[in-house]
């Protein structure tokens, strides 16, 4: 007997039919296609990651060892074969080539202090990041929202910097880049997801890419203050990129707003018909209906029981790890950030210098993600998100490998570092915009924060490494490529995103990965009855 291709989807397409509009369909029925000023806004918001770049990468120069000389003035230290540390040397017999106040090393007499000193604010900055990742990431899906997170984690982020320009000492200065990364730790986050949440489908892609570039850019900015700067205080590269972050926050606080889809999940429906108006406004169009649609869609939402639209502020957390299918996701994305971590944080440090300048090194290694941006920007509405990201850690872990075979110092090895290099950050900017397709409206910024976290806490255990690399290559490039190589295969229990519309609550996504499973199962059934029905005729 054929069998009828109307029987399986019946309970699904019913389903569907009482489940009313989603969020998705019912914002852009009000607001229309994306304008120009609501991508304007998108993009200004993206703008969040320039100084964001700034923060992580500036005691590149403000840590710096400066350089040094015999003075002649002790026959202990002779101007021609100076001794490799002036740290048993008598006062007066040496003196740093540039003022002492350039850089933090030599203003308060670091060198000599051992490598846990030196190392003390970097290592409080990510400290801070790591606390903060973990204790404000569910905020932004609970009591605060995206909006009200990163104006906060902008404005603690500026406002310390600005105070570490007029730190006494070391330890003051370490606090506040512990504070300083602390309050970073969201600015990243919030501004991928709001950024994102605030534009049509069709742009999605594009303002998340958008991100990235503006991460070069505050990446480049840094050399060029440094050579600005190089004569004077390490405080005035504090206070030049501190204050034109709290100045731009100022400015994203009249101009930025909430997220639409986060105002309906969490059941405010009179901010989001606001949001939408000022939305459609700038889009040059009026909502002249009745908002039935919206409150049908709001209805659904507030039926579901989803914790995330509800509870305290770690709901979003109980919510993932109540549902085994989005603790899977979150193992296995976070599994595969902590091999790409490895790798894009410890691979400049063990490349070092790509010249003698410093300002030159910082800045090729800056270029080095200009490419990968702008090939994230070109593909990432036609690559598959599961396949791409498993080719580009596997890439990235062989180029690493060749390093340890390739002799030192040859122009092949550096080669590949930078492939794998290249690698590595194209495989970091799209396992971001996966995470953001993985996770529903209602727990996205708490999942794409532990994920940004996972890639931190690569960074962490990144410098160990480079520092046993130094007498054997296989402990740094032998380790990164098998780390990211072999985390990178967790991505293969992910499912694939690409083309597919981004859910709001978890019980929409689990409708979805059932209604998936219902159709992979009967697509043979309907073939079959397709064929039967056309052999009657």
């Amino acid at each position: 007997m054929a069998i009828s291709a109307n029987t399986a989807p019946l309970l699904t397409s019913h389903k569907q039919a009482n489940k009313g509009p989603t969020i998705d369909d019912t914002i852009e029925n009000y607001i229309g296609t994306t304008g120009v000023m609501q991508l304007f806004k998108a993009i200004l918001l993206a703008f969040a990651w320039a100084f964001d770049a700034q923060q992580v990468f500036i005691s590149v120069f403000t840590d710096a060892e400066p350089q040094w000389h015999c003075t002649g003035a002790s026959p202990t230290c002779s101007p021609a074969a100076p001794p490799a540390s002036p740290c048993a040397l008598p006062a007066g017999a040496w003196a740093w080539d540039r003022a002492a106040d350039t850089t933090v090393v030599s203003e308060w007499a670091l060198k000599c202090a051992g490598p846990a000193v030196v190392s003390l604010p970097a290592s409080a900055f990510f400290a801070g990041c790591l606390a903060g990742g973990f204790l404000l990431t569910t905020l932004a899906d609970s009591l605060l929202g995206r909006r009200k997170m990163l104006l906060t984690s902008l404005v603690s982020m500026s406002v310390a910097g600005v105070l570490t320009a007029f730190a006494p000492n070391v330890w003051a200065y370490a606090a506040l880049r512990f504070v300083s990364g602390f309050g970073r730790s969201m600015v990243g986050t919030c501004t991928l997801v709001l950024s994102t949440e605030l534009v049509g489908k069709r742009w999605r892609d594009t303002v998340s890419v958008a991100g990235f570039f503006f991460f070069t850019v505050g990446f480049l900015s840094l050399p060029a203050l440094g050579y600005a700067f190089r004569e004077d205080s390490w405080r005035n590269m504090y206070l030049w990129t501190s204050v034109p972050s709290l100045c731009y926050s100022f400015l994203l606080f009249f101009l930025a707003q909430e997220s639409p889809r986060w105002l309906l999940v969490r059941g405010r429906k009179q901010d989001a018909m606001d949001t939408l108006q000022q939305i459609a406004a700038l889009n040059g169009n009026s909502i002249t209906s009745s908002f039935s649609m919206l409150h049908a869609c709001t209805m659904n939402v507030d039926g579901s029981e989803d914790a995330g639209a509800r509870g305290g502020a770690f709901a979003t957390m109980r919510e993932m790890w109540e549902r085994p299918w989005a603790l899977r996701r979150l193992a296995a994305i976070m599994t595969t950030s902590f091999g790409v971590g490895l790798v894009y944080y410890g691979m400049p440090l063990n490349v070092g210098s790509l010249g003698t300048n410093l300002y030159l090194s910082v800045t090729y290694n800056a270029l080095a993600e200009l490419p990968s941006s702008i090939l994230s920007l070109a593909f990432i509405g036609k690559v598959n998100r599961r396949t791409t990201v498993i080719a580009l850690t596997a890439a990235a872990g062989v180029f690493s490998l060749m390093c340890v075979a390739i002799p030192e110092g040859s122009a092949a090895r550096m080669a590949s570092e930078l492939l794998s290099f290249f690698a590595t950050i194209t495989a970091f900017n799209l396992i971001l915009i996966y995470s953001i397709e993985l996770f529903p409206t209602s727990v996205r910024n708490s999942a794409v924060g532990l994920v940004r976290q996972a890639l931190v806490l690569g960074g962490v255990a990144a410098p160990v490494l480079v520092a046993l690399g130094r007498e054997r290559s296989f402990w740094s490039f032998g380790v990164f490529g098998l780390c990211i190589g072999c985390l990178g295969l967790f991505a293969a229990c992910l499912p694939e995103t690409k083309g597919r519309s981004m859910s709001d609550t978890m019980e929409e996504e689990e409708d979805k990965q059932a209604a998936a499973a219902v159709t992979t199962c009967t697509g043979g059934a309907t073939d079959i009855a397709t064929k039967d029905n056309s052999d009657a005729v």
